[in-house]
């Protein structure tokens, strides 16, 4: 019996985790409502409560595991960072939520003292790569390893974060054109 409640209480937290993703990622933190999480997860707000503590810690954990799995899946080769643009890339592509979220989260976060060591550790790890790539001669030192990776990532969200008039004259096609643009840019960064 133990076992069955284990993981129902696991089930529970995944849906509460994903209901939570899309309400935040339409409405932010200050928009999102726990009833619409409950209803959409099958739970009770008192489980939100639970296992979360509130919605702030809600958000949290929902912007911590999005974090760590983008992590996860689109490591870092500093040798190769039009390919590592191009694969994150593609992540946006197949998670449209994961710009939305960090956009609420540098709005409605900024400035709160707060850092999430997974993305810290993260973006510390890839400098670290990028700055010993340079030193071994296979990037550019034209900008520094921080500068450098953040123009990567900042192009790698390039068509995922701009605004829908953008957009609207501009005939940016399906994936694969919008992709290449990115890679290409990249590219261009390192000559």
């Amino acid at each position: 019996m133990l076992g069955r409640m284990v993981r129902d209480a696991d089930a529970t937290r995944r849906r509460l985790l994903e209901a939570a993703r899309d309400e935040f990622a339409a409405y932010g933190i200050a928009g999102g409502r726990v009833d619409r999480i409950a209803a959409a997860a099958r739970a009770n707000k008192a489980q939100i409560y639970h296992y979360f503590g509130s919605k702030d810690g809600l958000f949290d954990a929902v912007f911590d595991a999005m974090c760590r799995e983008v992590a996860e899946s689109t490591p870092i080769d500093a040798s190769d960072l039009p390919g590592y643009a191009g694969q994150l890339f593609d992540w946006y592509e197949r998670h449209p939520w994961v710009q939305r979220i960090a956009t609420w989260y540098r709005l409605e976060r900024a400035g709160s003292g707060e850092l999430l060591g997974v993305v810290v550790d993260s973006n510390a790890a890839k400098i670290a790569a990028v700055a010993k790539a340079q030193e071994e001669g296979l990037l550019p030192t034209r900008f520094p390893a921080d500068v450098l990776l953040g123009l990567v990532l900042h192009l790698s969200g390039f068509w995922s974060s701009n605004v829908p008039e953008y957009d609207a004259v501009v005939d940016a096609g399906s994936a694969e054109p919008r992709r290449r643009v990115v890679v290409d840019a990249v590219a261009a960064l390192l000559t």
